[in-house]
Parts: C-alpha cells; sequence; structure tokens
C-alpha cells in the first residue's frame, strides 16, 4: 500500500510540474518557475520513498527521500509564495539565500554518515534513527518555516480574493483555501498513525495533500481564466469605435453579441 500510494503521489506531482513548467514557459512568472523545482523535487522524493518500499532501501535511496523530501521541497515551494506576494525583488533576495540552504543540505545531507543499519524491507526509515543533529535541524527548519509560509500564504490569498466581488474572486479564494488545506495535510502524518500503521499514515497524508494542493491550483488557475477574459471583454467594449459598439444614433446591437 505505502509503494502504490508513493507511486501515485509521483504521478500527481509530475503532472502538478508539468502544469506549472508549461505556465512559466509561456509567462517567465518567477513564481511559477520556483513551484516548477519545488514539485520535480517532490516528484523525485516520491519516486524515491516508492522505490524504498517496494524493492528494498539502501543508502543511496534513503538520502535521496530525505534531502529532497525533507529538506527542500518545501523551501522551494514557500519560494513561489514569496515571490507571488512579496514581489520580485523579496523573492530574489530570499532565492539567493535559498540557493545557499540548498548547497549546504546537499553537501551535509548526502556526506553525512548513516548510523545503524537501513533495513531493506524494513519501513520508511526515519532521519532520527539514522542521522546526527545537523541533517536533521537542516530538515526541522527548511520545512518547517517553509510550511508556514505556504500555509500563511494561501490562507492570505483565500481571505483577500474572498473579500472581492469580481469574477473569479470565488474561484480563487477556493483554490488558496484548497492549497492550505492540502499543506495541513502533508502534515498530518502523525495524526494517522492511531489508525493505521505509522508508514500507512505517511504514504496517505503525501498522496492526498498533494492531489489537494494540485486541486487548489486547478480550481484558482480557473478564477484566473475568468477573471482575465473578464477584463479582455471590457478592454474590446472600451476601445471599440463608435460604430462596433452601436449608439443611439445607429441601430447596430454588436454590444450584446460580444
Amino acid at each position: 500500500m505505502v509503494a502504490g500510494l508513493a507511486f501515485l503521489a509521483t504521478a500527481i506531482a509530475t503532472l502538478f510540474a508539468q502544469a506549472t513548467g508549461v505556465r512559466y514557459a509561456q509567462t517567465k512568472a518567477p513564481h511559477q518557475g520556483a513551484w516548477t523545482f519545488a514539485l520535480a523535487l517532490f516528484a523525485l522524493a516520491s519516486a524515491a520513498l516508492a522505490t524504498g518500499a517496494s524493492t528494498g532501501w539502501d543508502e543511496g535511496t534513503f538520502k535521496v527521500f530525505y534531502l529532497l523530501g525533507a529538506v527542500l521541497n518545501v523551501p522551494w515551494l514557500a519560494l513561489g509564495t514569496v515571490y507571488l506576494l512579496g514581489g520580485y525583488k523579496l523573492g530574489s533576495r530570499v532565492r539567493a539565500g535559498l540557493l545557499v540552504f540548498t548547497g549546504l543540505a546537499a553537501g551535509v545531507v548526502l556526506t553525512a554518515p548513516v548510523h545503524g543499519v537501513i533495513a531493506p524491507a524494513g519501513g520508511i526509515p526515519a532521519g532520527k534513527d539514522h542521522f546526527g543533529a545537523f541533517p536533521r535541524v537542516l530538515a526541522g527548519v527548511g520545512s518547517g518555516l517553509g510550511a508556514i509560509v505556504v500555509f500563511t500564504g494561501a490562507v492570505y490569498s483565500a481571505v483577500q480574493f474572498a473579500r472581492r466581488h469580481s469574477p473569479g474572486t470565488r474561484a480563487l479564494a477556493g483554490g488558496n483555501a484548497l492549497i492550505a488545506l492540502g499543506t495541513l495535510i502533508l502534515s498530518s502524518g502523525g495524526l494517522l498513525q492511531g489508525f493505521v500503521a505509522a508508514d500507512t499514515a505517511f504514504a496517505i497524508s503525501l498522496a492526498a495533500g498533494i492531489s489537494v494542493i494540485y486541486a487548489g491550483f486547478v480550481v484558482a488557475s480557473g478564477g484566473r481564466r475568468s477573471r482575465v477574459a473578464t477584463a479582455s471583454d471590457s478592454a474590446r467594449r472600451i476601445t471599440l469605435p463608435p460604430i462596433a459598439r452601436g449608439n443611439s444614433s445607429t441601430s447596430s446591437t454588436r454590444v450584446g453579441n460580444l
């Protein structure tokens, strides 16, 4: 079950990364680029989990899973939120710091000694059982602060859009609310351990969390398209000459057909 859920999370994250990658190619918006990179990390981490759960764990698989999933994924996802809400200048400063953090984390995790024996057929290895303090501190700081930024940004955006009444804002508010909910689900694996095994709980939260976040992205994207279409239609009405819009001296009714 763990392997199947991990493969599902990998597939969803890959589709998600492809969607944001297309957006980035079209718009060059830096938040789309950050999200694409973060989702690619998520997909690779989920693939490492699926590999370890299905064919057995080793030090290499464990380190890839830990580095990409526990340390780097959430901070890069949070960078997209910073770009989106804080602007390009702030986002670029955070990105510079995040690049330093990424290089440091990669060096630390990939060269860190692994304590104890990682059982090939055992459950998901835990960082506290096999790593020293520094890799675990990096995971706590990166994922903890990143999750706070993503959740807070999503809630703030949802509230702001909910207060507006222009076309598409309800979808944008709902989409951001789903993103916040998905972030909570990704952190809820421990809450499920009272009902299912720890590894199964983690895999369920992984697959469910990325699914809800993806749903939020789809819903919010629909709201953005609605706003763009409305703005485009309004611009056409304003810029069309009087003969095309119709006025009191003409019988044209094109304005009703735009």
